[in-house]
């Protein structure tokens, strides 16, 4: 049902997720800048992202952060969770009632999940496919690494929903774009990457210093 991958890039998170399900965003994504990177998913439970942060930002490494989360939770065995810490390091929690075929990996700095896939090894196309992307931009190295994944077979079913956010020196996420039903989320996520690509830098200053910010020229823009 869900394929994730969570990735620490020097002080920069950043997760991309694809899903049978509808705005599979708004439940598995949970980035925090400065502090960590959560996905919660199968069966999934939003507020153990929440746990997982929390305990990150109180000093927890990755695996103290992911036992937090399933020690917080009624039904640990019914979840998948990949938590990566402010150093890279990765922990990954797949409950024995995991849905159809599961898997998952870590590698240094980051780890990708999956449930309800094709076969096991899109899990690692998807997190080759980001390794091995020599794009400058994060972003376009987790859209490359869901492309690999896509192209090894994806989910056993159709992809409704994708979704991409990425945290860097800034509280807020400085992308942050999401597809919550469409016949092909993953294209509409690549489209909408490279709307918000030449934009993002400018959006940045806006929030920083309002009288540096470029106006957009749309009524009412100052």
């Amino acid at each position: 049902m869900t394929m994730s991958l969570v990735v620490r890039d020097g002080t920069a998170f950043g997760m991309i997720v694809a899903s049978s399900s509808p705005a599979v965003a708004s439940r598995c994504v949970h980035l925090r800048a400065g502090v960590g990177a959560v996905a919660s998913q199968n069966v999934t439970n939003p507020h153990l992202g929440v746990v997982a942060l929390d305990a990150l930002a109180g000093g927890a490494d990755a695996r103290a952060a992911l036992d937090a989360a399933t020690a917080a939770d009624g039904h640990p065995d019914h979840r998948q969770l990949i938590v990566v810490d402010r150093t890279g390091s990765a922990a990954v929690h797949t409950g024995r009632h995991a849905l159809g075929t599961h898997h998952h990996r870590t590698a240094e700095n980051g780890a990708a999940a999956g449930n309800m896939l094709h076969e096991a090894a899109v899990v690692d196309a998807l997190l080759d496919g980001y390794t091995g992307s020599d794009s400058p931009f994060l972003e376009q190295r987790l859209l490359d690494g869901l492309a690999a994944a896509i192209a090894a077979g994806g989910e056993a079913g159709p992809i409704r929903s994708a979704g991409m956010q990425v945290t860097e020196d800034v509280p807020w996420p400085v992308t942050d774009l999401r597809v919550d039903w469409h016949d092909d989320p993953v294209d509409e996520l690549r489209r909408l990457w490279s709307v918000w690509a030449p934009q993002k830098g400018d959006y940045r200053t806006r929030g920083l210093d309002p009288t540096a910010a470029p106006s957009y020229g749309v009524p009412g823009d100052l």
